[in-house]
C-alpha cells in the first residue's frame, strides 16, 4: 500500500464505512478495485487485532445483543446449484453485543447461528467485561447454553422474546419482504436477577440499522453482497472500528469508545489508518 498517501486511503475508507459500494468508491477516488480490496483486507486485520487487544475491561452495566443476517456470494439455498461458488458461501451472520450507555460493540463475530457460534461469541464478550453485567438477548435458542457457559451464574440474563404473527394489512409483492407483524413481547429471565425495567434489545436492533446504512454489502436486493467470506469479515473490522472510535453518537455526543473510557478522543480516519503502520 505504499503507493496510496494517507489521505488517498482515509478518502477510500471513508467512503466505504459511509455505504459507498466497492465500485462506486473505485468511481468516487480513482483507485483501483484490487487495491482497494487490499486496502481493506490489511486493515481489517488491523482492526480486529486492535480490538481484540484493547477492547477489554470494561465495566458495562447493560449489554445488548443481537444477530443481523447477510449472505456471501449467493444465497444459502441456491449454493448446491451455483458455478465456482467460494468457502463461506451462503447465509451469513453477524452477532453484535452493544452496551446500552456508551453504545460500544463490545464485541462482533461473523459467522453462523449455531451453537458453536453462540459459545464463541459469549465466550469473547464475557473475556471483555470485568463486571457483573445485565445482559439482553432476543429469544434465539442457543443463547442460555452459551451464557451460561461463559458467564456462569455471575451475570443477569433474560430474553425478550417476541410473539409474532401473519401481517394481513400488506398485500401483494410487499408482503414476499415484509416481517411479520409483532403481536408483542415476553420478557423472560433466565439467569440472576435482571431488572425487568431494562430488558431490552431496542439500541442494538436500532444499530443494526446502522450496520445496513454504513456496510454497502448489507443492503438487500441489490447486488453489492459480500463475494467472499474473508471480505466481509474485514469490511464488517472496519466498520466497527470506526464505529467505536471515528464516529460520533448522536446520543452520547462523542464516540461510544471515549463514552466508555477506551480513549480520550474522537479518532480521525487519518489516525484508524494508522493502524496499518
Amino acid at each position: 500500500m505504499n503507493c496510496l498517501s494517507t489521505e488517498r486511503r482515509a478518502a477510500v475508507i471513508g467512503a466505504l464505512v459511509e455505504g459507498a459500494s466497492i465500485n462506486s468508491t473505485v468511481r468516487m477516488t480513482g483507485v483501483s478495485k484490487p487495491t482497494i480490496l487490499k486496502l481493506l483486507r490489511d486493515l481489517g486485520s488491523a482492526c480486529l487485532d486492535y480490538h481484540d487487544k484493547h477492547v477489554r475491561g470494561l465495566k458495562p452495566a447493560r449489554v445488548q445483543t443481537d444477530e443481523i443476517w447477510s449472505f456471501n456470494y449467493c444465497k444459502a439455498k441456491n449454493v448446491p446449484t451455483a458455478k465456482n461458488a467460494p468457502p463461506g458461501a451462503g447465509d451469513c451472520w453477524t452477532w453484535t453485543a452493544l452496551d446500552a450507555d456508551s453504545k460500544l460493540i463490545v464485541s462482533y463475530r461473523v459467522g453462523l447461528r449455531t451453537q458453536q457460534d453462540a459459545n464463541e461469541f459469549m465466550l469473547d464478550l464475557a473475556g471483555r467485561i470485568v463486571s457483573r453485567v445485565q445482559l439482553t438477548t432476543d429469544g434465539q435458542m442457543t443463547y442460555p447454553d452459551a451464557i451460561q457457559n461463559a458467564f456462569g451464574f455471575d451475570v443477569d440474563f433474560a430474553q425478550l422474546v417476541k410473539l409474532y404473527g401473519p401481517d394481513k394489512s400488506t398485500t401483494g409483492p410487499e408482503r414476499k419482504y415484509g416481517p411479520g407483524k409483532c403481536n408483542g413481547t415476553r420478557k423472560v429471565p433466565q439467569i440472576g436477577l435482571p431488572d425487568r425495567e431494562h430488558v431490552s434489545t431496542s439500541y442494538v436492533e436500532r444499530h443494526n440499522l446502522t450496520i445496513r446504512m454504513g456496510m454497502r454489502r448489507y443492503t438487500r436486493l441489490t447486488n453489492a453482497h459480500s463475494k467472499r467470506i474473508e471480505n466481509h469479515a474485514h469490511a464488517v473490522a472496519v466498520f466497527f472500528m470506526f464505529y467505536n472510535y471515528c464516529r460520533v453518537h448522536s446520543t452520547v455526543k462523542t464516540s461510544p469508545a471515549v463514552a466508555s473510557g477506551l480513549v480520550d478522543h474522537v479518532w480521525t480516519l487519518e489516525e484508524l489508518i494508522e493502524l496499518l503502520d
